[in-house]
């Protein structure tokens, strides 16, 4: 199981990034702007973000077997219309459905794993998660530049596709339900304060240097975010005297827990940063062809790969 897993996240978690060599040919294809094209994966992100809380509520709703079939189910069907959309417009579409599946995968996998695996063997399996998590979106640009130097953009989700039915298929036929159902209750308010906190700040963020907008626009923006995930956690905080807390905010009074997190969020940052900036830099600005810019990331990723189990 552990294993259907970890290539299902491989595969998902690829996507995340595989857009990014292609951009520029996207751009020209479907004459799209900068601004617009990168939504292609800020959107994917940001769509991961609201959904994932959502995705807690859902694991203790529903069996593992019923999830990995709606996050791969998911992903399948966005992946198809990205391959078919005959417009940035749907394109776009069919990232949101890609990530709303990448989404429950992740925390799946994560769950699935901690209720298996003894506590004395979780350090190894989380290297080889860590593996997934850090080496699927280092690769996804290289993997794009090995497709755009023989065909179009188009057959990056024409390849991933039929791996991501097998996956399916197969993941439905070998998985068994881990853990109980539980009728939690789901708290109706929080859904929205998520969508306008995560949705908000990351809208906002997106805004900076556009020279479309207004200079007031992003400000307004993150300000609204903040606002959402203030109210999101004082909610929680109510929540949390009756244990029905949509996020549990309690793991943070751990010190070891709190600090982890914000390391993790630095260097994912960093690390999608450089992914998602650098091969628009490289093509745009230095005319690097796609396989070469796919080529100079590769590295990266072989070593986050090769250090993972280790650490």
């Amino acid at each position: 199981m552990i294993t259907i897993l970890l290539v299902a996240a491989f595969v998902v978690i690829l996507n995340e990034t595989a857009m990014n060599v292609a951009l520029t040919s996207i751009m020209a294809d479907l004459n799209v702007a900068e601004r617009a094209a990168q939504w292609l994966t800020t959107g994917f992100l940001l769509t991961m973000a609201v959904v994932i809380p959502i995705t807690g509520w859902l694991l203790e709703r529903l069996t593992t077997r019923t999830m990995f079939g709606l996050a791969m189910g998911l992903f399948s069907l966005g992946t198809l219309a990205c391959a078919l959309a005959p417009n940035f417009a749907l394109l776009l579409g069919g990232r949101i459905i890609q990530a709303t599946g990448t989404a429950v995968m992740l925390p799946l996998l994560m769950t699935t794993v901690m209720q298996l695996v003894p506590a004395n063997g979780r350090g190894k399996i989380m290297g080889n998660i860590s593996l997934v998590i850090s080496v699927a979106p280092a690769i996804g640009p290289t993997m794009s530049g090995l497709v755009l130097a023989a065909f179009s953009w188009r057959f990056i989700f024409v390849l991933v596709l039929p791996i991501a039915i097998g996956m399916l298929v197969l993941g439905l036929r070998r998985m068994v339900n881990v853990g109980e159902v539980i009728d939690v209750p789901l708290d109706v308010i929080s859904i929205p304060l998520t969508v306008v906190g995560f949705g908000g700040l990351v809208y906002g963020l997106s805004m900076v240097g556009d020279a479309s907008v207004a200079v007031w626009e992003p400000g307004v923006a993150v300000a609204v975010g903040l606002v959402g995930l203030t109210a999101l956690m004082l909610r929680q905080l109510v929540l949390q005297k009756r244990d029905q807390a949509f996020l549990d905010l309690r793991t943070f009074t751990y010190p070891t827990f709190s600090v982890s997190i914000v390391m993790m969020a630095i260097a994912m940052m960093a690390l999608f940063g450089t992914i998602i900036t650098l091969p628009l830099i490289l093509q745009r600005s230095l005319n690097l062809d796609p396989l070469t810019v796919g080529l100079m990331l590769f590295p990266g990723g072989v070593l986050m790969g090769v250090l993972g189990p280790v650490v």
